[in-house]
């Protein structure tokens, strides 16, 4: 089959380069730069490799565009974009909007549209089929669904291949249709009895973790406030083989997932008239996590940070990824520098972030561990600075959450 898929970011190359080994791919961005890297052969996300994008480019089976008019002719289009937040916390959907009429102006022949991107309960039905056909007509009758991703940068245990499947159809002859597609490359596939069915269960998988993280962020203030080690407690409670799942306090979230979906449900819950106390209150502990950690450094040295150097150590969201997507360093950093520190900042694996360079290790009168990556010496840290602060729990000797 042809496919096009829209966005060539962490979700839409991945499924590209998994579905080139069966199908003819597309992959639309509309970002040069990206695009003639991936026509190169050069991967820019982590779990994409190289070799494997080389592969498909050079037989022809996957070809990247900024050319709208190349998914004519698709006999599956997969919408791949971000769904962020306004500054406001709401859902922004305009990546989504920006996709269907992509889709809309240059699809004439009825196709299988399938949603990837994460967003609200009703997204597919009452958004995307309206918004294409208000481009298209609905004279041109496609067929749409939902597939929540469910990548994470970085992992290896489970890809496409291994990763259970979500999908429902607006119509049984949609599901089969997905199943059909995503079968070439998938192995266990999950259908639901209705596209808001699979935009929910992503919406809750994520909340379920933002709310446990938010959970253990405030246990570790309580745990500190006792002077008792969060982490030992937490190891202590992990003896326990039923009823109990450890997660380990952080200088906040990040990624796009987990600081962002939970903020979705949220509006969809006002939207019906329910109140989301519990998801809003989740968001909010995680967002002054950042507060909390600089209001600790500043305690232990003498109450004030201002005119002090402060290196913060890993600015990627999460360990051994460049991704610094909603990453909760950049809440650090705001923080600090409201608190009077002049603050720089160090990554093995992210060259340049927000206009700057990584610096090297060392050279600063605290430091800040926000992430630590498997190639970062601990032990390096421990010396870089007269004090150093650890939000990962891994820096022994370090002062900790």
């Amino acid at each position: 089959m042809k496919v096009s898929i829209i966005g060539q970011g962490y979700v839409g190359l991945t499924i590209s380069v998994f579905a080139a080994e069966h199908h003819d791919v597309i992959g639309f961005d509309k970002n040069q730069g990206v695009v003639d890297a991936l026509n190169a052969g050069r991967s820019h996300i982590e779990g994409v490799e190289s070799a494997d994008l080389s592969k498909w480019v050079g037989s022809g089976r996957y070809k990247a565009t900024t050319s709208a008019s190349e998914i004519a002719g698709s006999d599956v289009v997969v919408i791949a974009v971000p769904t962020p937040l306004t500054k406001e916390r709401k859902p922004d959907l305009s990546f989504v909007e920006a996709a269907c009429r992509t889709i809309g102006e240059n699809l004439k022949t009825p196709a299988l549209i399938i949603n990837e991107s994460t967003s609200f309960p009703g997204t597919v039905r009452n958004l995307i089929k309206p918004e294409i056909e208000k481009y298209s007509g609905s004279s041109v009758a496609h067929m749409y669904a939902v597939s929540p991703e469910r990548v994470d940068p970085g992992r290896t245990d489970w890809d496409q291949k291994s990763t259970p499947r979500l999908y429902a159809g607006l119509t049984p002859e949609a599901s089969k249709a997905v199943h059909d597609f995503y079968s070439t490359f998938c192995d266990n596939l999950v259908e639901v009895s209705s596209p808001e069915v699979a935009e929910a269960a992503k919406l809750f998988e994520n909340t379920f973790r933002q709310a446990n993280i938010a959970l253990v962020n405030e246990f570790a203030q309580i745990a500190h406030a006792l002077g008792i080690s969060v982490y030992e407690t937490l190891d202590a409670a992990a003896t326990k083989p039923y009823g109990f799942m450890k997660f380990i306090p952080s200088a906040g979230v990040g990624g796009h997932c987990i600081p962002v979906d939970p903020s979705y449900l949220a509006d969809t819950a006002a939207r019906v008239g329910v109140p989301a106390t519990f998801i809003e209150r989740a968001n909010e502990v995680n967002l002054e996590m950042a507060a909390y950690v600089v209001d600790r450094v500043a305690a232990d040295n003498g109450g004030s940070l201002k005119g002090k150097s402060v290196q913060v150590v890993g600015v990627a969201y999460k360990q051994n990824v460049a991704d610094v997507r909603e990453t909760p360093a950049e809440l650090v950093i705001e923080e600090l520098k409201k608190a009077g520190a002049t603050v720089t900042w160090s990554d093995d694996l992210v060259a340049s972030w927000m206009g700057e360079p990584s610096t090297p290790l060392g050279g600063s009168d605290i430091a800040v561990v926000v992430t630590l990556h498997s190639v970062t010496d601990s032990a390096a840290v421990l010396k870089s600075a007269p004090y150093v602060f650890d939000t990962t729990g891994k820096v022994k000797g370090a002062h900790s959450l």
